[in-house]
């Protein structure tokens, strides 16, 4: 396996480098998590966050924790990448990913069959872009989904987008697998640090980001409606990786999902307060 497997980047600073610690971690997050009560007892996916874990692990682990509901797919497929909509879209079709709890299989002959059908600009194990937005969600997926594979690629905010994410419902339909979908993406990055300014600064800064600007993005969302969580990124620059969520949208509502809710909204202003700081949401739906 050695040369087919895909080192881990951001392991041992953005997240914990062994299993231990990331356990550890995970059972944290889940005995600090608020009780809720899911209004969609069986999402088919959801939109997580992708900072480092002390910022956004929270929310991203309780999103995958709801998707674990009803029986284990068979696959999970992660939408990433920062991509602008006349950037290539991104795959690795064969291999596996390092994880701290062990090696993730990519679903090699559903990627292989998704590359025939798309232009994507192809990663190997050795040669790939580093990108947190699909690692940091892996160490989640193998503890919850520990027999599952995973189908992962970086997506352009663009309508191209949107029929991938068809069609990889279509492929695990036709081969009878079980499949969750999540997007990855953080909300908006506000602040000098960020080139983004003009709404006041500290707390005044946060409001706004917090009760209008990550607001529209996420009621868009909410309403699973992937083109008009495009165009707010375009036009409002509240998400960063606006085709990543637009495509688990469109599979999610291929998979019959009808509504969303909002498990959980955070920004590193939380734990790190300052002038430049980012939105993230967590979203189920089903």
């Amino acid at each position: 396996m050695g040369d087919q497997l895909r080192r881990a980047v951001f392991a041992g600073s953005w997240y914990p480098g062994t299993a231990a610690a990331c356990k550890a971690e995970i059972e944290r997050f889940l005995a600090e998590a608020s009780p809720r009560e899911p209004g969609i007892q069986n999402p088919v996916g959801g939109i997580v966050p992708h900072a480092g874990w002390v910022y956004s692990g929270a929310v991203a682990c309780e999103v995958v924790r709801a998707l674990a509901a009803g029986p284990p797919p068979d696959v999970v497929a992660v939408f990433g990448a920062h991509l602008h909509a006349s950037s290539p879209s991104v795959l690795m079709p064969t291999g596996f990913w390092e994880t701290p709890f062990g090696p993730l299989p990519v679903a090699a002959e559903l990627a292989v069959e998704l590359s025939t059908r798309f232009p994507f600009r192809i990663e190997t194990s050795t040669r790939f872009a580093q990108d947190n937005t699909i690692e940091l969600q892996l160490p989640f997926i193998k503890y919850f989904f520990p027999k599952a594979s995973l189908l992962a690629a970086g997506l352009a905010p663009t309508e191209a987008s949107l029929e991938v994410a068809d069609f990889v419902v279509d492929l695990c339909r036709r081969h009878g697998l079980g499949l969750r979908v999540i997007g990855s993406t953080d909300l908006t990055h506000y602040g000098e640090h960020y080139g983004f300014t003009g709404h006041g600064t500290g707390a005044e800064a946060v409001t706004w980001v917090r009760d209008e600007n990550d607001r529209r993005v996420i009621d868009a969302m909410l309403a699973l409606d992937p083109q008009r969580v495009m165009a707010e990124a375009r036009s409002r620059q509240n998400a960063c990786c606006p085709g990543a969520a637009a495509a688990a949208i469109q599979a999610g509502r291929a998979l019959g999902a009808t509504k969303a809710e909002t498990v959980r909204y955070a920004s590193s202003y939380d734990r790190s307060p300052g002038d430049s700081f980012v939105g993230y949401v967590g979203v189920v739906f089903g």
